[in-house]
């Protein structure tokens, strides 16, 4: 399947030290997310928790598909820098596709009672 709607690399990033390595990756980054038509919706700004717990900070980078995003991700000129970051902060990162423009959640809604009012096979 072709990619058809913008995908993101979704990043939460645990409260980390100040450390020189840290500011090589941030210089760095853009460069690696150009060739893939990545750009940065959200980096670390201020995030306000309703539910639950969310220490540290949000990245939110898009791209055009999700075959970008990975080809970004496997790419050897963010690979080089990958050590900067991950030697000094723990995370959990995603990639993940968006949905259509006009995405309608009702229509999700009647699949799944469509499923529910499925008689148990």
């Amino acid at each position: 399947m072709e990619d058809t709607m913008t995908a993101y690399a979704i990043a939460h990033l645990r409260p980390a030290a100040p450390h020189p390595d840290i500011a090589e990756y941030m210089e760095r980054i853009s460069a690696t997310l150009e060739p893939f038509g990545g750009r940065f919706l959200v980096h670390a700004t201020r995030h306000e928790v309703l539910e639950g717990a969310w220490p540290g900070h949000v990245v939110m980078i898009a791209f055009p598909g999700l075959t970008e995003a990975r080809n970004w991700w496997d790419s050897p000129a963010y690979r080089e820098i990958v050590p900067l970051r991950a030697r000094h902060m723990e995370g959990d990162i995603i990639l993940i596709d968006g949905v259509p423009d006009g995405y309608d959640p009702a229509v999700t809604a009647a699949a799944l009672r469509k499923e529910l009012d499925a008689p148990a096979r």
